[in-house]
């Protein structure tokens, strides 16, 4: 075991990283650009280096000398910068370092999706139909796209994230998809190149975290429901999936250890799959790396994935078997954003109050604080409000309370739109796939709460309860209680003058 890991990353994973290595005895090193050297991440770690600029995340050479010159022997990526880039892994290596992650070998074959489904379709694991490998013209995309029929999906070698991504529902669309899905290809990914798909409409989007060291040895650790999504982008996660029984689970689980021992993967990833409603379940992708999400699957495994991470890389078998692999109740994950909840427009500002929720069975992911700026330069994630729960209905209950309790202030975010989710009666049930929020959620102002007025100011607070004592109004569920209560939850005049009470009057 190494003694010393530099973060090659910031924000809330670089946090979660660095209390992971503290807790195993192992020192860390922060790394921070300009606008982040008050950031929460720097303060936890042993020491901290300056990026060049703020880009600097993504500098590979920075990040390996950093490394050398602090004497750290391994660098974790987190996720997202450098976390998925095979270059970096090998700079890693030719430095002597320990990269905490896949070896770049599978990294490349994994993440050149076209390559990726070729070895699926090697492996025997299904994979939705389309092309076989890279599409060489928009005259092959037209014969494949009418062989496996309208409407397709264009999509980028080197995507991720919903980018280089286009739908063509019909013939006469499929040259404006190809030519769109290109260009961002290429200014995301720097790889123009692009292969097609079958578009599976009514599907689930399940994703099977798995473990493999480097001892032949791998196991899945159950699936991730990630299904609710706007715009490709992910926005709230749960494990189990109200849609996979145990039977389902455990060919999930089996396909997807298959999958990685196809490709000689070592280290945490994960197999992303579509299910449609017949049950039938089809290869997307694989991340090498840990995911966003990744703490869903750490409240209902009980495993610390950043450990893994980290004892598989320094070497060590895992452990444990499948027949270990015991998991527990429900999980739930709410990513918490600086954006607009009607136009989610990114909001960046000063956090001017910030008080997260708490209490049994609440877990928030954040580097955030009062003071704190967050910064038009990088993700507008904020949060990570996660909980777990006995059942469903009770990580629904608890996850509610929790997003009520949590209040920011001087940037807008997506709290309000969690909540409208949540109270849907097809989330509720479960009956949802990723059209989810275009099909059944309408994006209207006049339906979504602001934060400031889910979370008023305590002063607006005090007034309006010495208002409604003084002149005994009970209003019940009334305008102005509906504006400070606007969750669903019963909030009477009495509460609010008790709240009065305790700020001391006036």
């Amino acid at each position: 075991m190494f003694s010393k890991v530099l973060v090659a990353n910031r924000g809330e994973i670089s946090v979660r990283v660095i209390r992971t290595c503290r807790e195993m005895g192992l020192k860390t090193v922060a790394v921070y650009s300009e606008v982040d050297q008050a950031a929460l991440h720097v303060r936890l770690a042993d020491e901290a280096v300056k990026t060049p600029g703020v880009r600097g995340y993504l500098d590979i050479d920075f990040m390996v000398a950093a490394a050398l010159k602090t004497g750290a022997e391994a660098i974790h990526p987190g996720y997202g910068f450098l976390a998925e880039n095979p270059e970096f892994a090998t700079a890693c290596r030719e430095a002597g370092l320990v990269f905490i992650g896949p070896e770049a070998q599978a990294m490349e074959r994994m993440g050149d999706k076209a390559r990726a489904r070729e070895s699926m379709l090697a492996a025997g694991v299904p994979v939705t139909p389309g092309t076989e490998g890279v599409l060489e013209s928009e005259e092959e995309a037209l014969r494949v796209a009418r062989r496996i029929g309208f409407p397709v999906l264009v999509k980028a070698v080197a995507g991720g994230g919903g980018r280089g991504m286009r739908l063509a529902l019909r013939e006469g669309e499929l040259g404006a998809a190809l030519a769109a899905a290109r260009s961002e290809a290429l200014a995301s990914f720097g790889n123009p190149q692009l292969y097609l798909e079958k578009y599976l409409s009514g599907c689930r989007h399940i994703e099977v975290q798995i473990l493999a060291d480097n001892y032949g040895n791998a196991v899945h650790l159950g699936e991730r429901e990630c299904s609710i999504q706007r715009r490709n982008q992910k926005l709230l996660e749960e494990s189990p999936s109200p849609a996979v029984d145990d039977a389902l689970r455990e060919e999930l689980g089996r396909v997807a250890v298959t999958a990685a021992k196809a490709v000689g993967y070592q280290g945490a990833g994960t197999i992303e799959f579509l299910l449609d409603k017949n049950r039938n379940f089809y290869f997307m992708e694989m991340n090498t790396r840990i995911q966003v999400e990744h703490p869903v699957t750490e409240l209902v495994s009980g495993l610390d994935m950043v450990k893994e991470q980290i004892r598989i890389a320094a070497g060590e078998p895992l452990g444990y078997s499948q027949a270990d692999i015991r998991l527990s109740g429900w999980a739930m994950e709410c990513r918490v954003n600086a954006e607009d909840p009607v136009t989610f427009l990114p909001s960046p500002g000063q956090i001017s109050f910030c008080r997260l929720p708490g209490g049994f069975g609440v877990r928030v992911d954040t580097a955030v604080f009062g003071g704190e700026t967050v910064s038009p330069f990088y993700d507008s994630l904020i949060a990570k409000v996660l909980v777990h729960a006995g059942t469903r209905d009770q990580a629904l209950r608890r996850m509610r309370r929790a997003l009520e309790e949590f209040d920011v202030r001087g940037v807008k975010t997506t709290i309000p739109f969690h909540l409208r989710i949540l109270l849907h009666p097809d989330f509720q049930s479960g009956e949802f796939d990723t059209g989810f929020l275009a099909e059944k959620m309408t994006e209207s102002a006049d339906d979504v709460v602001s934060s400031s007025e889910m979370n008023p100011e305590p002063e607006l607070v005090a007034v309006i309860s010495a208002a409604l004592r003084m002149y005994g109004v009970n209003t019940g569920e009334g305008w102005v209680l509906r504006k400070i209560r606007p969750t669903g939850r019963n909030c009477s005049s009495w509460r609010l003058a008790g709240l009065y009470e305790r700020m001391g009057g006036i």
